[in-house]
């Protein structure tokens, strides 16, 4: 596995400074979560890493530079992300979505009629993501939860191995918290996670390492303990809405 090595990234749009040099690095298997108040920097921090934002410094993912290389060789290096909006075909079943990201090539006809098996890379993540029974379900009509666990099934097969997740469960219940939360555990056992996130329950129980940012900057970083330790965090971020 590779892990994630960020050096004085900065993002600056028309005079402000949205990222401001920060220094990140997550290791091979880590859940980083990323916290922060609205406009600290987080989204951004990840548009930057595929390639949506231009910046400077630098963004390496294993022995790859990310930064100044187009957004699908990034795609193609195995770095995958999914959106606060589910990004999925509504249109199409629950297996055609996954077939199209695994981008096996087929045409328009054979992507849509029904065949008789199911590549194994699909239905591996079809198991993961626990959509087997909803394979031939139409992806608008999913629950709000399943829709986020497709949009991580489509990055499965593209064999994404750093995966960045942003608010993933936004909108969820309870229990599509918690099967998010064991999802995120099955998948960073070969993949390096980073998850921006404002639930802060959801933080305390399935979060490895955190790194809290504030204003563009890393403002504390480490074990859930440390950070919620840090006068730092108590005085400006835990316990509050935009924490």
């Amino acid at each position: 596995m590779d892990g994630l090595s960020i050096r004085d990234l900065r993002v600056v749009f028309d005079g402000f400074v949205a990222v401001g040099g920060v220094d990140l690095d997550v290791s091979p298997g880590d859940v980083r979560f990323l916290i922060g108040p609205n406009g600290a920097g987080k989204t951004t921090l990840v548009d930057a890493v595929t390639g949506l934002v231009k910046a400077s410094g630098s963004v390496r993912f294993g022995e790859r530079e990310l930064l100044g290389t187009e957004v699908h060789r990034i795609a193609r290096l195995g770095v995958g992300r999914t959106f606060q909006t589910a990004a999925v075909f509504e249109n199409l079943t629950v297996l055609q979505n996954l077939d199209i990201a695994a981008g096996t090539g087929r045409g328009a006809w054979t992507m849509i009629r029904r065949r008789r098996g199911i590549p194994e890379n699909v239905q591996e993540a079809l198991e993961t993501i626990g959509l087997t029974g909803q394979l031939d379900q139409a992806a608008g009509t999913l629950a709000h939860g399943q829709k986020q666990w497709l949009e991580i099934g489509m990055l499965l097969v593209q064999d994404a191995k750093l995966l960045l997740l942003d608010e993933p469960v936004a909108g969820m219940s309870h229990d599509e918290r918690d099967a998010t939360g064991e999802l995120i555990g099955k998948v960073s056992r070969d993949r390096t996670v980073v998850v921006i996130e404002h639930d802060m329950d959801f933080l305390r129980r399935f979060a490895q390492t955190v790194t809290v940012l504030h204003a563009g900057r890393v403002l504390s970083e480490g074990t859930v303990a440390q950070v919620q330790a840090d006068p730092k965090v108590q005085e400006v971020y835990m316990g509050t809405k935009e924490a």
